[in-house]
């Protein structure tokens, strides 16, 4: 393996994006997931093998200055998989004195109760996966405190752009409807306001994270257009950039609980839902009021979006 200042673990869409943040500011990284291939240019590393594994995440991360997590094993297998990855990458991190990002949710706070979320909210998860959330975030931030590594945390609420695929609310199911004029469908209320993060902004943020003195020892929400809008009123802008009148359908609950039943992946959505059950506003003033990370506006977001499905 090269030398090199940055390692990425995972190349799904946050960590691509993390990748071509770097890459904008003239730096190169070494890429690391299972299959040890990506869709990346012949000059950059793609070293695969199994975080979960210290001695593995301590060898491919020897020498470098900043570690990025993005790794995000599939919903069904979270409780499994996430807690031994998340410590492997941590290991390496430690191994190496570099400085670990690690990419979270914001599922450890719970209901909003009619409140935005801001990175002082306490930790109220009522779902498994958000105190699991809660918990290995704990675990990072006492790594911090004990002097062990430096760890600097992004948070991002459901996210949208190019790569984002059949995970985004505003993805796979939106887009291609919206450029044929058919009809899109969408998960939970569509008339709640609800924040949504462009995944570019995303991998920018944690590239800020990984370079800014002030950034290590907390949680800081990575950046969203402050001026939060419904699903509904998302949904209409890309229908009207692609010049086609709106069509929406919410996917009927009831539709939902019977696909549980025999789809794992579904079921573990469920217990998510209630993000959209009231205004699910997540506010990102602090990392741009103190480290200078500003959100795409929604409406250039959306159309890049648009753009990436049909280039």
């Amino acid at each position: 393996m090269t030398a090199t200042r940055h390692v990425i673990f995972g190349t799904g869409a946050i960590g691509m994006a993390t990748f071509h943040a770097l890459r904008r500011r003239g730096e190169t990284a070494r890429l690391v997931n299972r299959s040890g291939q990506a869709r990346v240019p012949d000059d950059v590393e793609v070293v695969g093998g199994d975080a979960r594994d210290p001695a593995f995440s301590t060898a491919v991360t020897a020498g470098a200055a900043v570690v990025f997590q993005t790794l995000n094993p599939p919903y069904a297998e979270w409780t499994a998989q996430f807690p031994a990855l998340q410590a492997g990458v941590l290991a390496g991190a430690q191994a190496a004195g570099a400085r670990l990002i690690s990419m979270e949710n914001v599922y450890m706070y719970g209901r909003p109760d009619g409140h935005p979320l801001t990175e002082d909210r306490p930790y109220a998860a009522h779902t498994t996966k958000g105190r699991l959330r809660g918990a290995m975030a704990r675990d990072l931030l006492a790594a911090h405190r004990d002097g062990r590594v430096q760890v600097a945390i992004g948070r991002a609420s459901d996210y949208f752009g190019p790569g984002g695929g059949a995970q985004s609310n505003l993805g796979d199911r939106v887009f291609p409807a919206a450029s044929r004029g058919k009809t899109a469908t969408v998960l939970g209320d569509p008339d709640q306001p609800h924040t949504y993060t462009y995944i570019p902004d995303i991998g920018e943020g944690l590239a800020v994270l990984g370079e800014h003195p002030d950034a290590p020892g907390r949680a800081w929400h990575l950046p969203n257009d402050p001026h939060t809008r419904t699903t509904r009123q998302l949904v209409e802008t890309v229908y009207e950039l692609a010049g086609h009148r709106t069509r929406l359908r919410r996917v009927p609950p009831l539709v939902l609980r019977g696909l549980a039943l025999t789809n794992p992946t579904v079921r573990e959505l469920l217990e998510m839902q209630y993000q959209f059950d009231e205004p699910f506003i997540v506010d990102s003033t602090q990392i741009t009021a103190k480290l200078g990370a500003r959100a795409t506006p929604l409406d250039d977001a959306l159309a890049a979006t648009l753009t990436s499905y049909h280039p």
